[in-house]
């Protein structure tokens, strides 16, 4: 017997890409969206693609799309960004997957993603695998780890071949308002944690030597130059992006002495 599946979803004014990646996923058992106060028209769009909607003041990455989790009812879940679309060979891998006895209790799915109008294919960037498919009751996200959070499965997982696209990052000015977002976020963790980079060799490491040694491996062994003048700025920003997070850290530890 085919096995029912949920798709789960976290969304705040994503009235842009949310019909996108819906009608990816229309042919789904249950669509279930949480939103943390839209003030766009994200609510009526899911809601007419006969989603479940539900409101909850957003507590973190991992806290939200845990509730989103447990609002499911379907034996299995699809965990979904409102960024992200299922191509038509993913979309039809999963259901040949579910009409029968899956042999894994959860899936990896290879992610393409977009930045500044190219999908980028290398410098450690594709596949990009995410675990997003499995049974409900056996994933639960990390909470209280920033925006990066992921499921945790114990047990074999299978990997699926078909993409997901990432509309992640198309313009440049998009790119850096998530990167200073994302920043501040991970340099409150890390600050958290006591990792602010106060002796002067950890300092060096973090805020100097690794950003410039991520981009060289990314770009140069890696083969992140095959994407073209896209590629050479996502692996400039990224690493400059790894600089932030250290050295924001390390300023709210200076500032709070």
């Amino acid at each position: 017997m085919r096995k029912t599946l949920s798709v789960a979803m976290i969304a705040m004014n994503e009235e842009t890409n949310l019909p996108r990646t819906l009608d990816s996923v229309r042919w789904a058992d249950e669509i279930i969206v949480v939103d943390s106060g839209s003030k766009d028209r994200t609510i009526e769009i899911a809601q007419s693609f006969g989603a479940k909607t539900s409101y909850h003041d957003f507590g973190g990455h991992g806290e939200q799309k845990n509730i989103a989790l447990d609002l499911c009812t379907s034996e299995w879940i699809l965990l979904l960004d409102a960024d992200e679309v299922l191509t038509p060979e993913l979309q039809a891998e999963i259901q040949t997957l579910l009409s029968g006895e899956p042999k894994f209790g959860a899936y990896w799915i290879p992610r393409l993603n977009l930045y500044f109008g190219r999908w980028i294919r290398h410098g450690g960037f594709y596949p990009d695998r995410k675990l997003r498919l499995f049974r409900r009751g056996h994933a639960r996200l990390s909470e209280g780890v920033g925006p990066h959070s992921t499921p945790q499965f114990k047990g074999p997982r299978g990997k699926l071949r078909g993409d997901m696209l990432h509309y992640a990052y198309p313009t440049l000015a998009i790119y850096l308002e998530h990167m200073g977002r994302y920043s501040n976020e991970i340099a409150q963790l890390l600050y958290r944690d006591g990792r602010t980079s106060r002796s002067l060799p950890a300092f060096l490491w973090n805020c100097i030597l690794n950003p410039i040694a991520t981009f060289i491996y990314n770009y140069f062994f890696r083969l992140g130059f095959l994407d073209g003048r896209e590629g050479l700025l996502l692996h400039i920003n990224h690493s400059v992006y790894i600089h932030w997070k250290f050295i924001k850290a390390w300023w709210l530890a200076k500032s709070n002495k």
